[in-house]
């Protein structure tokens, strides 16, 4: 990364956040910016950017409710309510 790229990366930085990790995992990452060349909070920012983009494009809206706790809250209603086409009938007249 040229200098003026890494200062324009760096204006871009509005936060800082702290987290425990495993010692174990702690030194994966050191290894890994040893290795690649880049620092710990570069292997850090793209790990966690890749790990939200991929949820986001891989997270189907089931996916996301069950995640969340929404499927099957539903009391005293049929378990087959979401499958069953006999209780589609006349939804949507």
């Amino acid at each position: 990364m040229v200098a003026s790229d890494k200062s324009a990366r760096m204006a871009d930085m509005a936060a800082r956040i702290t987290a425990r990790i495993p010692e174990t995992l702690e030194r994966r990452i050191r290894g890994y910016a040893k290795t690649s060349g880049k620092t710990t909070s570069e292997v850090i920012r793209d790990a966690l950017e890749g790990y939200l983009e991929d949820g986001i494009q891989t997270e189907s809206f089931y996916d996301h409710a069950k995640r969340l706790g929404a499927i099957g809250c539903a009391r005293g209603l049929p378990v087959d309510l979401s499958t069953n086409p006999k209780h589609m009938e006349g939804f949507g007249k």
